[in-house]
């Protein structure tokens, strides 16, 4: 999720691996080098402490090298400081409970669907950054 401290939109920004994969340095870089590509000038990129994030020797690297992106940590273990947990607690208790498809290309083309909705909802991705309690003016 984005906010823009110009216009005060927030935003949403996603990139859903394939089949059976599990996430790896490699794709943080890949996502942050998509974000560069979509938003122009510095960015704070705010994530939870997971191995892959910052900790991740190629991210290291990759952030070494790109020092227009800061990183910040939440909180270990306060996924409700997250607003990232109201997006996808939204997605999986709001739009897709009980839904069981057969096969795992069904389920990313649902998501895909449903995360695309969401970026249109400026006003929902607002109320997950406000019960996170962040503070910033949107």
């Amino acid at each position: 999720m984005t906010v823009s401290p110009v216009r005060r939109r927030p935003n949403l920004y996603f990139r859903l691996l394939p089949d059976d994969a599990n996430a790896h340095g490699e794709d943080v870089i890949g996502f942050l080098a998509q974000l560069r590509g979509q938003i122009k000038g510095p960015m704070t990129i705010l994530w939870d402490q997971s191995k892959i994030h910052g900790r991740s020797g190629v991210v290291k690297a990759y952030l070494a090298r790109h020092p227009e992106i800061v990183t910040e940590d939440f909180p270990g273990y306060a996924p409700d400081a997250n607003p990232d947990e109201g997006v996808w607690g939204w997605t999986k208790y709001h739009r897709l409970p009980n839904y069981a498809p057969e096969h795992t290309n069904e389920l990313r083309s649902r998501l895909w669907g449903e995360l695309s909705t969401l970026r249109k909802r400026p006003d929902l991705l607002a109320s997950f950054i406000r019960h996170a309690e962040i503070p910033l003016r949107l």
